[in-house]
């Protein structure tokens, strides 16, 4: 493709993408396409010749679109929100047009010195104190792995060093909650905790982190002989944004000397607001900190910031230092690549960068505020209305609710709750997730598309009642 080719056809991409987020709203939401039906619309054999692409769009609209569910519809609850708004995906294209990676300082100082002035940006926004310094990685599983690696060498004194786990007279323990995501229990498997190793901790009637049962749990693994290590508490979490007591649970890992690590993935967006700080009081007291800005803050994924209050430490674990990648500034600079599991690094911080110069902080507010007041608005309406129930406090976007019509429950309950909201789901007026709370189905709704107005939860509501109770 010659450069003219590719102003060509980067025009007519452009136009594309800004006509699809135009028409979001009419697309159908999610697909009920077959599965194999995408794969097998594609030759078996790659084309052995070059071919054309001036029908590449063309191919997309045929052969792909078929396929896609459109997260930014503005009628899309599912999971969590991804807003991925225009102007970063604009710095996305830039950073992968630039085509430089961050094998260290040397190769790339812009890449490096915006990264750190996106992080620190962000870590203003968030209300931390100075203390923290941040990196990005590509996504929460990856900086919860990289946390529970540096509490695992804190706590053996740097043993990878040396015999590495197998070396250890005392198995290691990890503590969370029982709501705690799935890549908490995936990170500890693949530091090399075990599963026999993993605690999860019992929670309260608000689906948060009991203190109480975390400090019995540690002191029973100190009488058996086992040594507690870190703990990860949940600002947050997936099924109902619960809110670990963080200032409790850190009170609990300075007393006992472990590693406190706070995900804060999707609800750490929210800290931008002074308001909602409450929810991680006592945060300046952990080690690490991890938030997902491609989340409800709208950047294009993947951008997920990670954030230590001993960057030494963090480089001494991660730190690779071949000798063809050393240069003489390496004393006066951050090499991001001892901050992480990767070697090289993309550009990714143009797109924190340019959101927030694009939206401004009072704009990212604003929008977040919308979302929470939308949350409210939608959690008063079903508590207002006869055999539907709001099933966990909502804190933030997210609302879990059960339609609990008279004489059904158990299994029977669970079949009508799954029956609706796969209603709802084809009816293609919205999009939700139906998810299991203390074993029995319920409907999560994640209210924050960069598009969702209040008519949009509004036909959410109309949607979910015609499905459910008809």
């Amino acid at each position: 493709m010659t450069p003219e080719e590719f102003r060509k056809l980067g025009h007519q991409l452009i136009d594309w993408v800004a006509d699809y987020r135009a028409r979001a709203g009419e697309q159908p939401i999610t697909t009920h396409i077959q599965p194999g039906a995408i794969k097998a619309a594609f030759p078996a054999e790659p084309p052995q010749q070059a071919e054309s692409i001036d029908n590449l769009l063309g191919d997309v609209e045929r052969l792909i679109m078929p396929g896609i569910t459109h997260w930014q519809h503005p009628r899309f609850f599912a999971y969590f929100p991804s807003n991925s708004l225009l102007s970063s995906v604009l710095a996305d294209y830039l950073a992968t047009g630039l085509g430089v990676l961050g094998l260290s300082w040397a190769s790339s100082p812009a890449l490096t010195e915006v990264e750190e002035v996106a992080t620190d940006w962000m870590r203003r926004m968030l209300g931390l104190s100075d203390a923290w310094s941040g990196v990005i990685q590509d996504t929460a599983s990856s900086s919860t792995l990289v946390a529970l690696l540096s509490a695992r060498e804190r706590s053996t004194n740097y043993g990878a060093n040396a015999g590495g786990l197998q070396a250890q007279e005392r198995p290691l323990v990890v503590y969370g909650s029982a709501q705690s995501h799935s890549s908490v229990d995936k990170a500890a498997l693949l530091a090399g905790f075990g599963r026999d190793n993993i605690r999860h901790v019992s929670t309260d009637a608000a689906f948060a982190m009991h203190p109480a049962a975390l400090r019995a749990a540690i002191e029973a693994d100190l009488a058996a002989g086992r040594k507690p290590c870190a703990i990860v508490a949940t600002v947050g979490t997936t099924a109902t944004t619960a809110i670990d007591p963080v200032k409790e649970i850190a009170a609990i890992a300075q007393e006992f000397g472990l590693w406190l690590h706070i995900d804060a993935a999707m609800a750490g967006s929210a800290m931008i607001l002074p308001e909602c700080r409450w929810m991680w009081a006592g945060v300046e007291a952990a080690d690490s900190i991890v938030t997902n800005p491609h989340k409800w803050l709208g950047v294009a994924f993947d951008c997920s910031l990670f954030y230590v209050r001993d960057p030494q430490h963090l480089v001494r674990v991660m730190s690779t230092n071949p000798s063809y990648l050393r240069s003489s500034a390496d004393a006066e600079v951050k090499n991001y690549r001892d901050w992480g599991l990767p070697l090289g690094r993309k550009f990714r911080a143009l797109k924190l960068w340019v959101l927030i110069r694009e939206q401004g902080v009072d704009g990212l507010q604003a929008r977040l505020r919308r979302d929470l007041a939308q949350a409210q608005w939608l959690k008063g309406e079903i508590e207002a209305t006869p055999g539907w129930r709001v099933l966990a406090p909502v804190p933030l976007q997210t609302i879990c609710v059960r339609h609990e019509p008279a004489g059904l429950s158990g299994a029977a309950l669970d079949r009508h709750t799954l029956d609706w909201s796969e209603k709802v789901n084809r009816s293609g007026e919205a999009y939700v997730t139906p998810a299991q709370l203390d074993g029995r189905w319920m409907v999560r709704l994640s209210l924050g598309a960069h598009l969702t107005e209040q008519q949009d939860v509004e036909a959410l509501w109309r949607t979910m009642r015609n499905c459910a109770e008809t």
